[in-house]
């Protein structure tokens, strides 16, 4: 699981059927200090995340299937939480 910020959405007009009815949104992976860490990629949201949201992503395609209850279509990452906060006893590197 990793910790992302929900930087922007994706409309398709035209896409697989066992997409439809589902939001993808952009997320970008950060460190618990909020500092981004790596690339960005698309991920399924079933938890009603918005942009800006600090949100937990499930990020392993047969995890994601289970989780969207399909076996057999091609998802790979899922929105599973939106964080509230972030306790940590490690400081910041600086």
């Amino acid at each position: 699981m990793k910790l992302a910020r929900v930087i922007g959405n994706v409309v398709a007009t035209r896409k697989v059927p066992c997409y439809e009815g589902h939001k993808l949104l952009i997320v970008q992976p950060v460190d618990e200090w909020g500092n981004d860490i790596s690339q960005s990629f698309l991920s399924m949201d079933i938890v009603k995340a918005g942009p800006g949201d600090l949100v937990l992503v499930e990020q392993e395609g047969n995890a994601a299937r289970q989780l969207l209850g399909t076996m057999k279509d091609p998802f790979h990452s899922v929105i599973v939480g939106v964080v509230d906060k972030v306790n940590t006893s490690k400081r910041e590197e600086e």
